[in-house]
């Protein structure tokens, strides 16, 4: 069994699409843009906001900048909170805790915000770092996020896993020489997931339960 398990957040630990998207959809409007429809946006789930700007709304670099500002107003004060918490999860936390695995979460989310959720949802102390992203937009490659998270919790490579949904997560986890499991209940695609080439895909909390727990 590994010494340590480094989860993303988004779509991983939480379900955050009704805060998340009402969040760009508010910051499309503000910036004058047509305003998709939520299932339109899922795919902006879990990447940099800065560069889903850019790359899904052609964006100019300074234009996304404002945006994610705009993104802030509305998720800082509502958005953040409409969330939940995917379920057994917490239950998953607890009985990896209490067999000794240190827990840290590695999230492109700014870490004041991902601080807020799991305090929010009762999960803070489960975890002994939250490494995210700054307000200032440093910070979001998930290989950097999770070099840091390593180094915060002084654990090698070798004895870590990372835990996400999406193929950044995976990419991530694997610049890091660090197994990389892919979940299938967040918002990376089946072939998404596949393509960036995990090194194992759990369906179910269940499962990812019992792979931990070995």
């Amino acid at each position: 069994m590994k010494r340590a398990a480094l989860f993303d957040l988004d779509g991983t630990l939480t379900d955050p699409k009704l805060g998340i998207t009402r969040s760009i959809q508010h910051a499309l409007r503000k910036r004058g843009r047509p305003v998709p429809h939520a299932d339109q946006l899922e795919s902006l789930i879990g990447p940099p906001l800065e560069q889903s700007f850019r790359e899904h709304f052609g964006m100019s670099p300074g234009d996304a900048r404002q945006a994610v500002g705009d993104y802030r107003e509305y998720f800082a004060e509502k958005g953040l909170f409409e969330n939940a918490v995917y379920p057994g999860i917490a239950e998953l936390l607890a009985a990896l805790r209490g067999r000794q695995l240190r827990l840290a979460v590695a999230t492109s989310k700014p870490t004041v915000f991902a601080e807020r959720i799991l305090t929010h949802f009762g999960l803070a102390d489960r975890f002994e770092g939250v490494i995210g992203s700054h307000l200032d937009g440093g910070r979001v490659d998930k290989g950097e996020l999770i070099r840091d998270a390593l180094a915060a919790l002084r654990v090698g490579a070798a004895d870590a896993v990372h835990v996400g949904d999406r193929r950044h997560d995976v990419l991530g986890a694997r610049a890091n020489g660090v197994t990389a499991i892919a979940v299938g209940w967040g918002y990376g695609t089946r072939e998404e997931l596949l393509a960036a080439e995990p090194h194992e895909l759990v369906e179910s909390v269940a499962a990812l339960s019992r792979l931990l727990l070995l």
